[in-house]
């Protein structure tokens, strides 16, 4: 039951990313720049961050002592995902935010099965098998037919 609420969490986390996105592709395309609006974009969410941050240390600086302890390589998600928001706010106005999505779930969807078949980045490993082949197939196809026509 729990896992089910799980995945239904992360459905909504889906819905709740596509019009994020779509906002942020339409905050670049009002400004007439990507870049100030993906700019914008980072600076409320660092300001939200740290306050959300905050909060889970009331009592506890215990996390901010094991920062040392977090490879180097692991920092440069913050870096990745600045370049990823660009990307989509600048891709959103060009190719709409349905294509958008349905390209970019479908390269989510391979790379965490390959990223759950090793156990990267601390994932739960889930060996990929016949049933994960058949509805990637599915997700690229079904991607496809959403694109076609664009």
């Amino acid at each position: 039951m729990m896992q089910a609420v799980l995945y239904l969490l992360s459905g909504g986390v889906g819905v709740v990313l596509a019009i994020h996105l779509a906002m942020n592709g339409q905050v670049g395309a009002l400004l007439t720049n990507p870049r100030v609006g993906n700019a914008l974009f980072w600076i409320i969410g660092a300001i939200v961050a740290v306050l959300i941050g905050l909060t889970g240390l009331a009592g506890d600086s215990s996390s901010l002592q094991r920062l040392s302890t977090v490879p180097a390589y692991l920092y440069l998600a913050g870096a990745i995902g600045a370049v990823l928001v660009f990307v989509i706010a600048w891709l959103i106005p060009r190719i709409g935010a349905g294509p958008a999505m349905v390209t970019m779930l479908t390269g989510q969807v391979i790379a965490g099965l390959v990223i759950s078949q090793y156990g990267w980045l601390g994932s739960a490993v889930r060996p990929i098998n016949s049933w994960n082949g058949l509805g990637v197939a599915f997700v690229i196809v079904g991607a496809a037919l959403t694109v076609v026509g664009h």
